[in-house]
Order: C-alpha cells, then structure tokens, then sequence
C-alpha cells in the first residue's frame, strides 16, 4: 500500500491497493463525518473539504434547483448520498440529483445500485483537487451526467458508450446555456448569497423568455 498527502487548504490523501473490505469498513466508521471517501479499482482518495469547496458546492446544488424550479422539471436532490458498485467502485458526489429516473427512486430510504438507476446528474467541485480521476468511477455507476468546476471553467460531461465527452448541452437543462452558470459562480466569494441566488434566477427568466 502507497501513500500521497496532498497540501491544504483541502486535506486529501490518496491510498492505492485497497481492498472493498476496508472502504466499506471505512465508510462505516465515518458514519456523518465531513470526510468523503471515493473508491476506485483498489484506489482510495480521502478528502476533507475547505471552506471554499463548501461555498461553491452549495451555490451549485441552489444553482441547480432553481434552474428546475423555473424550468418547471422535477428533481430529487440526494446531495452527498453513497453510491456503491460493489467490489469496483464507490462515490459520495458534492451534489446529486435525480431527474428523468425520478419516479424510480422518490421515497426510498435506500438506494441499490443492483436495482436502482444512478442518479442523473452529479455536481463536482475541483477548486484544489481534481474529480477527472472520479469519472471513471461515475462511469462505472452509469451517471449519465457530471458537471465538473474548477474555479474557472465548468464542464459538462456526459456518458457515450461507457465513457464521458465534453458537451455544451446538458441532458437535464438542454433549453440553457448551463456553461454560463461560471460568470455566478465567480460571484460566490464576493457577493452576499441570495443576492446572487436572486440574481441568477432572474437570469434563467430572461433565457426561458428568450426560447
């Protein structure tokens, strides 16, 4: 077993040759900690979230529910909830949500990758970390769609033939130009948090009108 440590402000430790065993004994020790475990083919990454990954992982999961609120599109949020596919590969995304497979999960206290779909879109925020290595793993649970931001670019990628492309349209929000989403996140840090809520829902008004 090998070992890398990351530098803060987002404590990250990285293990490989990690059995299924010990992830899900991990996963139960956590319990509701703040500590996020995704698990890869024997690759483990730990990570602590900042501060700052919370500010944007929160204005997205609100970016998101408002753009259905006024796009008028039923979503299920099960923000951090773990995904499992035993064995191969385990998730806990910063926001996730159930949209076209809704009916097939809504008032379910347990979701079973063996016979429940994943969720339809999963948020990711890579301000000090990277989630391209997560991909494989969404892959691997059948994520159909995976926003991925940086801090400066957001990215929509979405599963063609087990494998995800870059794409300016996104499956569950095709009347929006999503990618413009990154002029309100640059606000995050610096604007008080309804405001920009606010302002961002009168944006999606302005791109519902437009269509």
């Amino acid at each position: 077993m090998t070992a890398q440590t990351l530098a803060p402000p987002e404590q990250i430790v990285q293990l490989s040759g990690i059995s299924w065993q010990t992830y899900e004994t991990l996963l139960a020790e956590i319990g509701d900690r703040q500590i996020r475990l995704t698990y890869n083919r024997g690759n483990l990454k730990i990570m602590v979230p900042s501060p700052e990954h919370e500010v944007y992982k929160k204005v997205m999961g609100r970016f998101v529910e408002t753009l259905a609120e006024e796009l008028d599109v039923k979503i299920e949020p099960l923000g951090s909830t773990t995904f499992k596919r035993p064995e191969l590969s385990g998730a806990e995304p910063d926001e996730c949500f159930y949209i076209q497979n809704i009916s097939a999960i809504k008032g379910k206290k347990r979701i079973d990758m063996s016979q429940d779909p994943p969720p339809d879109l999963v948020v990711e925020i890579d301000i000090t970390s990277t989630s391209e290595n997560s991909l494989q793993v969404y892959a691997d649970l059948g994520v159909p769609e995976v926003w991925i931001y940086n801090g400066s670019r957001l990215k929509i990628n979405r599963l063609e033939n087990g494998e995800y492309v870059n794409c300016e349209i996104s499956l569950a929000f095709p009347s929006v130009d999503v990618l413009e989403i990154v002029k309100f996140l640059e606000l995050a840090e610096t604007m008080d948090y309804l405001e920009l809520v606010k302002a961002f829902r009168t944006w999606v008004k302005s791109q519902i009108q437009q269509n």
